[in-house]
């Protein structure tokens, strides 16, 4: 029977839960890293031994990409950190935001991509343990031009294709969508139909500036992507070329997460936050939302199981599937709970409660 792994970065470090397939028993481990911010975490299961990733920054000693070969048990650095600006930037790392595995021309498995703050990309060959600056991503034209979000300016999320390693979507907040189809060494806005309503006028839908939250790509259909933007759901059905509203159907416009199912077509889930004034569920009531339409329609799950009185957020990152056949959904909040559901939200649980502001969760079958 296999283990799942559940990584559970938060504000002062991170923790480690692992169950059998059933999921419904949860043993723990951590704080690993503690008193450290953990931005990212990844499992990276494409070699024969599970490595686990984890970005987080020491208020003394900086940011660093930690790595385990034994599944939590001892970490390695790399001398000087794993992810540093070259000196002709003027540039310091402050977080690293997202990790995420990618495509290699040769068919290997040591490619990794970090997205970091102040924004920018990095590309490993070596599972994570050195990476290199995105130039193409950094000398862009449109940088001078990117802001803060409100936790600070970040690549959030990397998609690289699953197919042609040339192709990369990323976003960043706040600045919108990018992709490259040459592997890195350029880039272009891909923003179109998406809103900046805090832009005025006729500026409201620009070729870049949105505060892109989150985006995530369809299991089956590549081309497929769901977007949580800060005010508006998108899809796109051309590999980001343009967007869709898929808003209606949802309590709000308003959100962090977007997940798609790992298995299943036009499947994606979305925890909607009553806006950017009130940073809780509508009516404080806990609520995952799916659509298996691609967001032509959503239902809500976990009424009578997820909490009502849920006066806290989801944040970005901080919810999840895992690759089991049968899905399990996983989210933290800032008040530190963890709740999962091992059967696609039909049934929930608080596996874990009292940790800090969670930040991250990721999950995988590690054997």
């Amino acid at each position: 029977m296999s283990r799942t792994l559940l990584m559970v970065g938060t504000r002062k470090g991170l923790w480690l839960g692992t169950s059998d397939e059933a999921r419904t028993s949860w043993e723990w481990t951590g704080p690993h890293f503690p008193m450290e911010e953990v931005y990212s975490v990844m499992v990276d299961t494409r070699g024969d031994t599970p490595r686990l990733l984890a970005g987080a920054s020491s208020s003394w000693l900086g940011p660093q990409v930690w790595r385990s070969d034994d599944l939590g048990a001892t970490w390695g650095e790399t001398p000087n950190g794993a992810a540093r600006f070259p000196e002709d930037t003027g540039a310091t790392l402050a977080r690293v935001w997202q990790l995420q595995p990618g495509l290699s021309a040769d068919g290997g498995d040591g490619v990794v991509w970090a997205g970091t703050e102040p924004g920018a990309v990095f590309r490993s060959t070596d599972r994570g343990e050195t990476f290199s600056l995105v130039r193409g991503l950094w000398d862009h034209p449109h940088r001078a031009e990117w802001n803060e979000g409100f936790g600070g300016q970040a690549f959030h999320t990397i998609l690289p294709h699953p197919s042609d390693p040339q192709r990369v979507l990323v976003a960043l907040s706040t600045g919108g969508v990018y992709v490259t189809s040459d592997g890195g060494e350029t880039w272009d806005p891909s923003n179109t139909g998406i809103k900046a309503e805090f832009f005025p006028g006729e500026r409201n839908y620009p070729e870049f500036g949105q505060c892109v939250h989150k985006v995530a790509r369809d299991a089956v259909d590549p081309e497929r992507l769901y977007l949580q933007n800060h005010g508006g759901v998108y899809r796109s059905d051309d590999g980001g070329a343009s967007w869709q509203d898929i808003a209606p159907g949802l309590p709000t416009e308003f959100g962090f997460a977007m997940v798609a199912h790992p298995h299943r077509a036009d499947t994606a889930y979305n925890f909607p936050i009553t806006g950017a004034e009130a940073r809780w569920p509508v009516e404080g009531c806990a609520r995952v939302y799916r659509t298996t339409d691609a967001g032509a329609s959503w239902e809500p799950l976990g009424g009578g199981a997820l909490p009502d009185g849920y006066f806290t957020a989801v944040m970005r990152d901080a919810m999840c599937a895992d690759d089991h056949d049968q899905v399990g959904l996983y989210f933290g909040g800032r008040n530190g709970g963890v709740w999962a559901s091992p059967d696609e939200g039909s049934t929930w649980q608080e596996i874990h409660k009292d940790l800090p502001d969670v930040l991250v969760v990721r999950a995988a079958q590690v054997g």
